[in-house]
């Protein structure tokens, strides 16, 4: 079999149609969780306790232009929420899911404190859905304009997301192939016993082989979940587990939205035969809903196609090499943290810090000591005193703070311990440096303290 012909095979299952009601089931709930979540972000305060009480605010390298608006945040949680339900309505769509797209990835620049992998994960499908005929069904755009209805979509459409949870499940399954998980148990060992006091299963959480279950289990999960899905066979078994998995997960862990953006997400995984059968059993009943019924398939512009498949080309690769970025760096990944974000590790580490700052008179060599407290949040203080980029940020907020009351040449020294995964705390930065004059980049900050431990795996 020559190439050409493994070229157009590929190239023919790809565009094989299926089912829209896949897709438009997907941006539906997809676009009403984000809606529920921006709600519920405004009525629990934390837009101001977020993003406006801050004095100072942690950008991204790279988004430095990204700042904080101030009162006007509410108005940009608003655009994201309008959106959002646009979105989910889809109603102007494309202007909807550009608009949903920018305005959550903004609010996710601002402040790098409140980096979560599930907000990362939806900036990710929204920048995707951009570019997908998600419309196509059951939308107000059809409603306004019959001749958008299409029953089916070319297949790479929803395999564009089915992929995007792949790699976030695979990857996150791999990072937890290291000693720590699998052989200490850490950290399940240490936040297990805390929740002890939880309905009927809570006793159990203060036996070690509970903790080794639990990580093991999380390992095989997360590697073997989407193959399960994919599967039509295991595949409502596999939802289930989803289910559960989940639940369990944020009936024990503080992680916010994660879980159920897991659940809803992997809906995209079954089969577009069974959503359209879905949305035909609702015509029967709602008579006037937009919904597909004729077999129109829905045609991309060939350069357009063309054009979108390339750049998605290029997207997936990114996500594919960009886990691997640490693997560049010195030292111990949980130690330095650089490569950790977005490469989809999921609480695999406890990690505990006390940071002391000490900011010196270049000329007089007066020494002040620095309360945090006036400066950083707690939750700002907290992610700090554990990340390198973080302490380099600080110090450069600190720097320009004196500087501009009086302080000449500040130099500025840190003092960091940090615990990792039950470890005792030990030094993480040297005290001799000033780091005032260390610059923030992608190299490898060779003023942080060597990690004398050895944590094998991935």
């Amino acid at each position: 079999m020559n190439h050409p012909s493994l070229r157009i095979s590929f190239q023919a299952y790809i565009r094989k149609p299926i089912y829209s009601a896949s897709l438009a089931v997907f941006r539906i709930v997809f676009g009403l969780m984000i809606f529920g979540s921006t709600v519920r972000f405004w009525l629990k305060g934390w837009i101001d306790e977020l993003y406006i009480k801050p004095q100072y605010f942690f950008h991204y390298y790279g988004f430095e232009w990204v700042k904080p608006i101030g009162q006007y945040t509410y108005a940009l949680f608003a655009l994201c929420g309008i959106s959002a339900l646009m979105f989910a309505l889809g109603l102007w769509y494309r202007i909807a899911a550009i608009l949903l797209f920018l305005s959550f990835t903004y609010i996710e620049l601002m402040d790098k404190t409140n980096y979560l992998n599930h907000y990362y994960f939806v900036s990710l499908v929204l920048f995707l859905m951009i570019w997908l005929p998600a419309n196509s069904n059951i939308s107000m755009d059809a409603k306004r304009k019959p001749a958008l209805l299409n029953r089916f979509v070319p297949l790479w459409t929803v395999g564009s997301i089915r992929l995007m949870m792949g790699i976030l499940y695979v990857y996150a399954g791999l990072a937890k192939l290291n000693s720590d998980w699998l052989l200490e148990a850490m950290p399940l060992r240490l936040w297990l016993p805390a929740q002890n006091d939880t309905p009927v299963i809570g006793a159990l959480f203060n036996h070690v082989w509970i903790a080794y279950a639990f990580s093991w289990f999380g390992a095989i999960y997360d590697l073997t979940i989407p193959f399960f899905l994919i599967n039509r066979k295991t595949r409502p078994y596999a939802y289930l587990a989803v289910i559960v998995f989940h639940v369990l997960t944020s009936i024990l862990f503080p992680i916010g939205m994660f879980p159920y953006v897991m659940i809803v997400s992997a809906l995209v995984f079954f089969d577009s035969t069974d959503a359209d059968r879905l949305l035909m059993r609702i015509k029967q009943i709602l008579h006037s809903l937009p919904i597909a019924i004729s077999d129109n398939v829905y045609t991309f512009a060939r350069l357009r196609e063309k054009g979108v498949l390339w750049m998605l080309s290029g997207f997936f690769l990114l996500q594919i090499l960009l886990p691997w970025r640490y693997l560049l760096y010195k030292g111990e990944l949980f130690w330095t943290e650089e490569g950790y974000r977005f490469s989809w590790r999921v609480m695999l580490m406890e990690k505990m810090g006390y940071a002391q700052f000490v900011v010196k008179d270049g000329v007089t060599g007066e020494r002040i000591a620095v309360n945090n407290n006036e400066f950083l949040t707690k939750n700002q203080e907290k992610m700090m005193a554990t990340q390198s980029d973080f302490i380099l940020q600080y110090a450069q907020i600190l720097k320009q703070h004196y500087e501009k009351n009086g302080v000449q040449h500040p130099e500025v020294y840190a003092t960091v311990y940090v615990g990792l995964n039950g470890r005792r705390s030990r030094l993480y930065t040297d005290t001799s440096v000033n780091l005032a004059n260390e610059k923030d980049g992608l190299k490898h900050k060779t003023w942080l303290m060597p990690f004398s431990d050895k944590i094998y795996g991935l």
